[in-house]
C-alpha cells in the first residue's frame, strides 16, 4: 500500500500488518492495531480540546508508547508536531513553546510541575502531561480511528529545533513529504522488511531517532524502544527479541565494546548496523563490525533534512570512514569554504552543500537565517567540512564551527580522535580548542580509559606523534571519568573546557 502522508504510516499500516507486533517497550508489545486505534483515539481527542489543522504541538519526554502516539496521532489530527530535546530547561522550553506558538504541550509526568507555568503564554489552550495520553477510550472513538486531515506533500509537518550552539536555537520546518521520503529513502537504503526487529535508545525527539521509528514502522517492522541508553539492557534487547539491526551514535558503540569485553551476549541475530551523529574512527568501527558479526555502516543527517541525508546501500559497497552516498533523488556538492560558488575536486576539502526533496521549508520567522542556510539554487549549507573520494565515498572531516585554528594552521578535532581511539587503552576521546597567548589556539585531548587500563600523557602524545602532523598533536591530555553528551549520545565538544573548571 503506498503512503502518500505521515498519516498514512501507521493507520496504512495496522491495515496490512494487523496484529503484527509494532512496538516493543520494555515487557510491553504493541501492534499495528494497537497503536493505530490509540493514534485514532488522540487525534479525536485533540479536536475535542480544540485542535485546528495547523496548530503546534509541542513533545517534551523520554521514549516511550505515550510519546509514538502522540506524534502520530497529532499529525493523523492535522497538527505540526513540535518535538523537543528532554535536556532542555523550563527557560529553553519557554522560549521554543512561545517561538513556534505552540497550542498544546504534552510533558511526561515527572516534568509537569515545572512546565505547567507556561500555560499563561498567550497561543496555549493546555498543558498536559503524557498520561493524558493514553487516557482517552478508544472504544468510543473507534468509528474515527482511521479519520485523518488530508495534507499536501509541501504542508507544514513538524518543526524541529537545532542545538542552538550560540543564541537561541532555530525552528527548521519541515514537510510533510520530506519527514515521509525520508523514512522511505532510509528503509530503501537499508533493506528494511517486515522481518526486521530494530532495537533503538535514540531519542525520538532527535531526527536520527524519529526516522528510525518512522522507516520501521513504515515496512512493518517492530521497534524495541528504550526510554534511555544502557549496554546491559541493550544487549539483553538484542538477544532477548532476535533484534536484526542496532542503530546508535559512536558513544554508545563505545560503551558497548567496554561491555562486551567482560560478558558474553548472544548477537547472532543482527544483520545491520548502523552509526550516525558524530564521525566514529575508522579503528573502533572495525572493531566493533568484528565483534557485532555484521556489517557496520556510517550515515549521515541534520535537523534540517529531517533525518538522513547520505548513507550506504545496504546490499552494495560500503567504505568505512565514510558516510556514503546521497539518498535518492538528492544531490551533494563539495565548495570552498571561503567561495561557495567554486565547487571543488575530488579529494580536496570544502564545505558539504546538500539539496533535494528533504530540505526544510525554512527556520520558522527567520527569513534572513533561511536565506544564509539555503542558496537561491535550493542547496543547504550544511556547515560541516568533507570531502569526496575517487569512488564517490562522502568523507566529512568536520563541522567549521569545531575546527581548531593554531599559529595559521587549521586542526579537524575528529582526525585528531580517530588518531586517539587507535591506542588500546582507549574507550573514547574528545578534543578541543584551549586558548594559547602565543598561538591562538591549541588542541586538547580529553580522555576516558577503558576500565582497568592505565596511560599517561606522554604515551598518548608519543601516540599521536606517529600519525600526525607536529601541528595537530594535542599539546595536552586530560583523562576524564566521562564526556558531556546531547540527550541523543554525541559528544558536545563545546562543553569540554567545563570539565578543566
Amino acid at each position: 500500500m503506498i503512503r502518500n502522508s505521515v498519516a498514512d504510516i501507521v493507520a496504512l499500516g495496522a491495515v496490512e500488518y494487523g496484529k503484527k507486533a509494532a512496538l516493543i517497550i520494555g515487557e510491553q508489545v504493541v501492534s499495528y492495531t494497537e497503536l493505530d486505534a490509540l493514534c485514532g483515539a488522540f487525534a479525536a481527542g485533540l479536536h475535542e480540546d480544540g485542535l485546528t489543522p495547523g496548530d503546534r504541538v509541542t513533545l517534551y519526554g523520554a521514549n516511550c508508547l505515550e510519546w509514538v502516539v502522540a506524534f502520530h496521532g497529532t499529525i493523523r489530527a492535522g497538527g505540526v508536531i513540535n518535538p523537543v530535546n528532554m535536556m532542555l530547561t523550563a527557560d529553553e522550553i519557554d522560549y521554543v513553546v512561545r517561538d513556534c506558538g505552540a497550542a498544546f504541550v504534552y510533558v511526561e509526568d515527572g516534568k509537569y510541575p515545572e512546565v505547567s507555568r507556561l500555560s499563561s503564554i498567550e497561543t496555549l489552550k493546555a498543558v498536559k502531561r503524557f498520561s493524558d495520553v493514553l487516557a482517552i477510550d478508544t472504544k468510543s472513538v473507534t468509528g474515527k480511528a482511521r479519520e485523518t486531515v488530508n495534507s499536501s506533500a509541501d504542508a507544514l509537518c513538524m518543526i524541529g529545533y537545532t542545538s542552538g550552539t550560540t543564541g537561541h536555537p532555530k525552528g527548521a520546518m519541515l514537510s510533510n513529504q520530506s519527514v515521509l521520503m525520508n523514512a522511505q529513502f532510509t528503509a530503501l537504503m537499508h533493506g528494511r522488511n517486515s522481518d526486521d526487529i530494530v532495537v533503538s535508545a535514540l531519542p525520538l525527539s532527535h531526527v536520527y531517532g524519529n526516522v528510525v521509528m518512522n522507516s520501521v514502522l513504515l515496512t512493518g517492522g517492530a521497534l524495541v524502544l528504550h526510554s534511555a541508553f544502557g549496554a546491559d539492557a541493550i544487549l539483553q534487547s538484542i538477544s532477548h527479541w532476535r533484534a536484526t539491526i542496532f542503530e546508535g551514535v559512536p558513544t554508545m558503540y563505545y560503551y558497548l565494546l567496554d561491555c562486551l569485553e567482560g560478558a558474553r551476549a548472544d548477537l547472532s541475530s543482527l544483520r545491520l548496523c548502523t552509526v550516525g551523529g558524530q564521525t566514529m574512527p575508522v579503528a573502533k568501527m572495525q572493531l566493533a563490525e568484528e565483534v557485532f558479526d555484521c556489517p557496520l555502516i556510517e550515515l549521515w543527517g541534520m535537523t534540517e533534512i529531517a533525518g538522513l541525508g547520505t548513507t550506504h546501500p545496504y546490499m552494495g559497497p560500503y567504505r568505512h570512514g565514510s558516510i556514503g552516498v546521497a539518498l535518492p533523488f538528492c544531490e551533494t556538492r563539495i565548495v570552498s569554504t571561503e567561495n561557495a560558488q567554486q565547487e571543488l575536486k575530488p579529494g580536496e576539502i570544502g564545505e558539504l552543500l546538500f539539496r533535494g526533496p528533504l530540505v526544510m521549508i525554512g527556520y520558522y520567522n527567520k527569513e534572513e537565517a533561511t536565506r544564509e542556510a539555503i542558496d537561491a539554487e535550493g542547496w543547504l549549507h550544511t556547515g560541516d567540512v568533507a570531502q569526496i573520494d575517487e569512488r564517490g565515498f562522502i568523507h566529512i572531516v568536520d563541522r567549521k564551527k569545531d575546527m581548531i585554528l593554531t599559529a595559521g594552521y587549521n586542526i579537524y578535532p575528529a582526525e585528531l580522535e580517530r588518531v586517539i581511539a587507535t591506542h588500546p587503552a582507549v574507550s573514547m576521546s574528545a578534543v578541543g580548542g584551549v586558548p594559547d597567548s602565543q598561538k591562538g589556539e591549541i588542541p586538547k585531548a580529553y580522555i576516558v580509559l577503558k576500565e582497568g587500563a592505565y596511560v599517561g600523557e606522554d604515551e598518548i602524545i608519543a601516540h599521536c606523534r606517529k600519525s600526525l602532523a607536529a601541528y595537530k598533536v594535542p599539546r595536552a591530555v586530560k583523562f576524564v571519568d566521562d564526556l558531556p553528551k546531547t540527550s541523543s549520545g554525541k559528544i558536545m565538544r563545546r562543553a569540554l573546557r567545563e570539565l578543566d573548571a
